[in-house]
């Protein structure tokens, strides 16, 4: 059996062959696959401006309003779990177009709600968009080798970091301008645009027949029974781990360096999703001629170097921000690296069941470095010091690698012949 592959920057015109089902499938181009992505994660977070303001306009408590962030991911980490399975199950168009029309539903509804409950209801349901992130990865990896999906992928990265990096610019912009509610209005005007791209180029998708007679428990069961799934979902859980430390832990013990300035701290800590969208544009450069262990090993100790010498400055001594924030770039130049190949090779255990396993590992990873971030942040509590924050970081970075070490060896084990 052999695939007939194509660039994903080839107009959407093209078709290619769909070796599960036989039939042609039209291959999406490659920006629409990244505003896809982009949606996914923008809605997290461009509101943060706005919650004082959401909270006066319904005479409601901050806390209550700040359910429509938390609620949001917490919905979002299941809905990937469930909306790859459906994908494999029904294809990947169906699903993307109902994640989008439920979204711009939603989007309309937290528009014209007339009281919290109302709102925070809408705001739940525009989680629904989640797994059209996963669904992109999924139609990269049908469409491309391995090695050329996690090219693929690290550019598809950079849309998916840059989301949550300008959305509360935008949001506030907005807010200051128009209100509140502006930001939903563009919301749903960009989940119209993406609903339309999509009827014309998620042409052709339909579920392979072996995954359509499978139930969901005995898919996961099939990816969780693997080794290769565990070791590149490991990787990614524990480097998330990582970032979740340092979000958590950043503010509390490096703030006091910079004088108690939110801005000066806003400002540096914006130096680990520099360093992501950097070490994704570099798996997309050379991910397609290095094997995707060897990407893992690399990306891992790049980040374990770079907080080991933060480690070393902070005993010795050291109080200068740049000297405390410049080794924690690392951290975001070895998920961009991470990220794309680990995606790819855990896509790759079942051949019938991409979408399982995308949304399966997204949700995994999501979970996975939220309780790692929840663990460190009860010693980061204990002793709110600089070194203790660098240690904890090193500690998940070096279990990181340690998967990553895992999955190149199993990689290379299932490539021997015989």
């Amino acid at each position: 059996m052999t695939r007939t592959e194509s660039r994903i920057e080839h107009p959407a015109s093209q078709a290619i062959e769909d070796t599960n089902t036989g039939r042609a499938a039209v291959t999406p181009r490659l920006t629409t696959l990244i505003l896809l992505s982009a949606l996914a994660v923008l809605p997290v977070n461009m509101i943060l401006p706005s919650l004082t303001k959401i909270a006066a306009a319904f005479h409601a408590d901050f806390a209550l309003v700040n359910l429509s962030v938390a609620g949001f991911s917490i919905v979002t980490a299941t809905l990937e779990a469930i909306g790859g399975a459906i994908s494999d199950r029904f294809g990947r168009r169906p699903v993307v177009l109902t994640a989008l029309t439920i979204f711009i539903i939603a989007s309309i509804g937290c528009i014209l709600a007339p009281d919290i409950g109302t709102f925070l209801v809408f705001r739940s349901m525009q989680a629904c968009i989640g797994p059209c992130y996963s669904v992109a990865l999924v139609i990269i990896k049908e469409t491309s080798d391995e090695r050329e999906a996690a090219s693929k992928f690290g550019y598809l990265a950079m849309g998916w970091a840059l989301a949550p990096m300008v959305g509360p610019l935008f949001g506030g912009s907005l807010d200051e301008f128009f209100g509140w509610r502006a930001s939903f209005v563009v919301l749903a005007g960009l989940g119209i645009a993406a609903f339309l791209l999509s009827i014309r180029e998620l042409r052709g998708s339909r579920a392979p027949l072996s995954a359509a007679r499978r139930n969901y428990l005995a898919s996961y069961g099939l990816l969780l029974s693997s080794a290769r799934f565990w070791a590149y979902t490991l990787c990614m859980a524990c480097s998330m781990g990582v970032l979740y430390i340092f979000l958590g832990g950043a503010p509390l013990t490096i703030g006091d360096a910079l004088g108690g300035s939110s801005a000066r701290l806003g400002f540096y800590m914006g130096m680990v999703p520099a360093g992501f969208i950097l070490g994704s544009y570099l798996a997309g450069r050379y991910a397609a001629k290095i094997p995707l262990g060897t990407i893992l090993v690399i990306a891992r100790l790049l980040t374990c170097i770079g907080l080991s010498v933060g480690l070393a400055l902070s005993l010795s001594g050291a109080t200068q921000a740049l000297a405390l924030f410049g080794p924690c770039i690392f951290i975001g130049i070895g998920n961009g690296l991470t990220m794309p190949a680990a995606n790819s090779g855990a896509m790759s255990v079942q051949a019938d069941m991409v979408g399982t396993a995308a949304g399966l590992a997204a949700a995994m990873r999501i979970a996975g470095g939220a309780l790692i971030g929840s663990i460190g942040g009860l010693f980061v509590a204990q002793s709110a010091t600089i070194h203790t924050l660098f240690a904890l970081m090193l500690i998940s970075a070096l279990l990181a690698l340690l998967a990553a070490l895992w999955a190149a060896f199993v990689e290379r084990h299932a490539r021997k012949p015989g």
